[in-house]
């Protein structure tokens, strides 16, 4: 039954995304009408780079024996990390690792899958692409269920798997050496959740940020953020984001057994001051407390 909520609501997440891009909540770097977004490029040291485009990130690696991306994005965004990383080297991309299955992050990959990469994923994900497929998602080569070690050249990548949070497919991805964590969606440092938090699992959310806070992580590389905020952080943004939503959902528990059941009135009187400076405070606080009825109320 889970699985299939699951299911729904991951549909329900896309589709609300796609609302998001419209609306003038959302921010652009450019404007729409057939311009190209914003993209950059920031070295955040020893051959690893952070690349943006609009308010996503991903990143790459350059090592002696070729390059390792992550999240491909989407087929216009591949195609300015192509160029860019071909300013830095003319090593081919060897690998591209997925982080989960949501197709904002991941549907870019068919320019590398040319250039003869082969993709990683967890398993789960693996299910889902063949369920679900499509033309501009390549199926991964290399699937695993914990954990997964991709070494290339002078350079080690450690691949792993918490549990369900956002999704059932979400890797985090370490540099061990390095101590940088790259973490997809869980971790949008100073962001509350996104609008009505499609697909995750508030309870599993926590758990698994408990357990990657234990993690010797000293950085964190953010799948999510303007252009205007830092391409790495403190490892500490894991643990805030964790008390965030600790703190959202203590707060509508409260009203909850004070006998306010309506969403409607519980959007009204659930506040988080401490809160008031994060991105989209007021814009997506309400769903963030919408969802959270809906845990309570529906357990789900």
């Amino acid at each position: 039954m889970k699985t299939t909520i699951q299911t729904i609501t991951l549909i329900l997440g896309l589709f609300i995304s796609s609302l998001a891009i419209a609306s003038p909540e959302f921010p652009t770097q450019e404007p729409m009408g057939g311009k190209t977004f914003g993209h950059s490029v920031k070295h955040v040291g020893n051959g690893i780079y952070v690349f943006r485009w609009w308010v996503y990130r991903n990143f790459f690696v350059v090592t002696d024996d070729g390059v390792i991306v992550s999240d491909p994005l989407n087929p216009k965004a591949a195609k300015l990390l192509q160029s860019e990383i071909r300013k830095i080297t003319d090593k081919p991309v060897k690998y591209v690792v997925y982080s989960h299955n949501h197709h904002d992050h991941i549907s870019g990959g068919n320019i590398f899958k040319a250039e003869g990469a082969k993709f990683i994923g967890h398993k789960n994900l693996l299910k889902q692409l063949k369920d679900h497929p499509s033309p501009v998602l390549p199926i991964p080569d290399i699937v695993f269920e914990d954990t997964y070690t991709l070494t290339l050249g002078n350079r080690t990548l450690e691949l792993s798997y918490f549990g369900p949070n956002h999704g059932d497919s979400l890797v985090v991805m370490r540099f061990p050496k390095e101590k940088i964590l790259f973490v997809v969606d869980i971790v949008t440092p100073r962001r509350v959740a996104f609008r009505g938090m499609p697909d995750f699992w508030p309870d599993e959310w926590v758990r698994s940020l408990k357990e990657i806070e234990l993690m010797d992580v000293d950085y964190v590389i953010s799948a999510h953020g303007p252009e205007n905020q830092p391409a790495i952080d403190p490892a500490s943004v894991i643990k805030e984001q964790r008390v965030y939503i600790e703190d959202l959902m203590a707060a509508v528990k409260l009203k909850m057994d004070e006998g306010v059941h309506s969403p409607d009135a519980l959007r009204k009187q659930v506040k988080l001051p401490k809160y008031e400076h994060w991105q989209y405070y007021e814009q997506w606080l309400p769903m963030n407390i919408e969802r959270i009825w809906a845990y309570y109320h529906m357990g789900w």
